[in-house]
């Protein structure tokens, strides 16, 4: 396993126990809460799946309420779980038993951007919440922060009571403009660090929404979560040879998945994964990420939607892996 930096890993192999009848093709987020329980948003029959520290199966919920287009997952402090999810232009916030306590957005009502429903260029305008929103974080002050990415090029932040108080972002690559916004998190000065995925860079902002710095060593950034220590967690896609790239114009030599870790300053650290998308550490479609209070890392991978329907990884590539800190 490719394993650039000074952070070492190693894959926990078979850590996850899976209950038998039970299956996973995409899994789309991931988080972990105070007391290292693991949540992975699946898309499929079983949507959130919750394990302990060791990968011992705890409970399953959702069946029935979730669209196939299941997004993101994240854990409030106060322990509460939020869903995103692209399919019915909502963001959800439940209890760890699944129970509803809070609808954003209107169900199955997207706003009107002039998203053409499958390609992120077509956007025309920004809008108001949601049409395709794709993660939320919350910030120091207890405000969420929603990235409104696939057919919209926004920001949301929201009062800790659901309450819309401002967006910003418009289409576009300049500093403030998106090409999806996929991933968000929310440093503890209250920074809010927004993977703009097709533009390869992560821009970050004050909690203004004012636009302050970039991080430009990524590719394809889906998704990002800090440590206890301040460092920064980013999953990154392929580029395939016939992609094309706002950056970097027509593909033709691929780029693989990755997993970086940078600084608190945007350091690089570690890059883990090669070009075998198959093999154990290396990534297929790299959705989601979270860290627990040990420092190890959980990855979920849209392998279905992104790689296995494309012809690009077989049916029994890994969509979820878990890697341990060895140094």
């Amino acid at each position: 396993m490719a394993d650039a930096g000074a952070l070492k890993y190693a894959v926990v192999e078979g850590w996850e126990q899976l209950p038998k009848g039970f299956a996973h093709r995409d899994v789309a987020g991931v988080a972990v809460d105070g007391e290292d329980r693991v949540y992975l948003i699946c898309r499929g029959e079983n949507p959130v799946i919750i394990y302990d520290q060791k990968g011992n199966f705890i409970r399953t919920w959702g069946k029935g309420d979730f669209s196939m287009r299941t997004h993101g997952i994240s854990v409030h402090p106060n322990g509460t779980i939020f869903c995103t999810d692209d399919g019915n232009h909502t963001v959800r916030q439940f209890t760890p038993e699944g129970k509803l306590l809070m609808t954003m957005g209107i169900m199955n009502t997207p706003s009107d951007t002039g998203y053409d429903g499958k390609n992120t260029g077509s956007i025309k305008r920004a809008a108001d919440p949601f049409n395709r929103p794709t993660n939320i974080a919350v910030g120091p002050n207890g405000d969420y922060y929603i990235s409104d990415g696939y057919g919209n090029a926004r920001v949301h932040r929201f009062s800790p009571k659901g309450e819309l108080k401002h967006s910003w972002g418009t289409p576009g690559r300049g500093p403030g403009q998106f090409h999806l916004p996929h991933g968000i998190a929310c440093a503890t000065d209250g920074r809010v660090f927004v993977c703009d995925r097709e533009s390869d860079r992560i821009q970050i902002f004050s909690p203004d929404g004012e636009y302050l710095t970039e991080w430009t060593d990524t590719q394809r950034p889906t998704h990002l979560v800090f440590d206890a220590k301040g460092n920064a967690y980013v999953t990154e896609l392929w580029w395939h040879i016939g992609d094309h790239s706002y950056t970097h114009g027509p593909i033709t030599k691929a780029m693989h998945a990755r997993l970086s870790v940078f600084d608190k300053d945007g350091k690089l650290l570690s890059r883990l994964g090669t070009p075998e998308a198959t093999a154990p550490g290396s990534f297929a479609a790299p959705h989601g990420l979270a860290v627990d209070s040990k420092g190890d890392v959980y990855v979920s991978e849209v392998t279905w939607t992104f790689a296995v329907s494309r012809g690009r990884a077989p049916e029994d590539c890994h969509t979820f892996q878990k890697l341990t800190l060895t140094s």
